[in-house]
């Protein structure tokens, strides 16, 4: 049994999927991992990169079913779900990890020993910074709950970024020096433990790009398990390459995406008239996102032009 089993997501982004690799074989610590790069049909020479220079890399071929589908073909090749390895071949962790990410040396080390203190800890994720240094708001969140919706929904959340009741979506009131337990991290960078995973099962596949790390971390906690934001380690990302690609059909499914969570978790506990409020303000947001997309140039399109949920390159 080795201690984690990585599972990368490929969406025609070779050449940051190399250095990712890179940076993840240049990882020291006293730990065992494998590697399964999940590759959605892309059309970059991916595949032939990794069996030239990544021999030890399981590679799966996907159809691109979608970013949640293809973690699961590798999570499943680990042996969690239903059609994999037996249970005792079962790495004792799950790394989501996009390719758009490079770690530093004891970036896995770390947050192995971090799970190890925590032993209620269910999920974790590091700080992920963008290229310039900035955070990645992303990387710690709150549940889109109705009230904290709205909030965001509203323009509350911008107005007062550090208020703890108006500030909580992206918990902008927190330092991102401080660990600290939240309600979600980001699937660009989330270890799961494997207890959490034969609990609540894998990655909701309805979700075809977007949220589906949120699903998972709602069904982590409602089974008791806890989720913590690690500000010790750092992790870079590049954020968003493979949306960028189709960036009008990564809005939409990012709307739609936000639309199905709510439906899911709290439509039917929510007076019916906050609902459609709810559902007003997506559509109204979805369609000027898609405007204002449309009309930016060509290399700025992508969902860093809507509102974020965000998670990194999908298919």
């Amino acid at each position: 049994m080795s201690d984690l089993g990585i599972v990368i997501v490929n969406y025609n982004v070779r050449d940051l999927l190399r250095d990712c690799l890179q940076s993840v074989f240049d990882s020291k610590g006293d730990f065992t991992f494998e590697v399964c790069v999940v590759d959605n049909d892309s059309q970059d020479d991916s595949v032939q990169m990794l069996e030239e220079e990544f021999p030890q890399v399981q590679v799966i071929r996907a159809n691109n079913e979608g970013y949640a589908a293809g973690n699961n073909l590798g999570l499943r090749y680990f042996g969690f779900g239903d059609d994999g390895r037996a249970a005792p071949d079962r790495p004792r962790h799950a790394l989501l990890l996009n390719p758009d990410t490079v770690l530093p040396p004891l970036a896995l080390a770390d947050i192995l020993a971090f799970m190890e203190t925590r032993p209620e800890a269910g999920i974790a994720g590091p700080r992920l910074v963008r290229e310039d240094g900035s955070l990645d708001r992303a990387c710690r969140r709150s549940f889109p709950t109705p009230e904290v919706a709205f909030y965001r929904l509203s323009g509350l959340s911008r107005l007062f970024p550090g208020s703890r009741r108006f500030g909580r979506y992206n918990l902008t009131y927190l330092p991102p020096d401080v660990t600290s337990e939240v309600d979600a991290v980001v699937g660009a960078f989330m270890l799961i433990r494997g207890e959490v995973m034969a609990q609540v099962g894998l990655l909701d596949e309805r979700y075809f790009m977007y949220a589906e790390d949120l699903d998972l971390c709602y069904r982590a906690k409602r089974e008791g398990w806890q989720v913590w934001y690690n500000a010790d380690v750092t992790v870079l990302h590049y954020k968003g390459q493979s949306s960028r690609q189709r960036s009008a059909f990564a809005n939409l499914h990012f709307y739609q995406t936000m639309r199905l969570f709510h439906d899911k978790h709290f439509r039917d506990e929510t007076f019916f008239l906050v609902n459609w409020f709810i559902y007003a303000a997506i559509g109204l947001l979805g369609a000027s996102a898609l405007l204002r997309d449309r009309l930016r140039p060509a290399g700025q399109r992508g969902v860093a032009s809507a509102v974020p949920v965000e998670g990194g390159p999908r298919p």
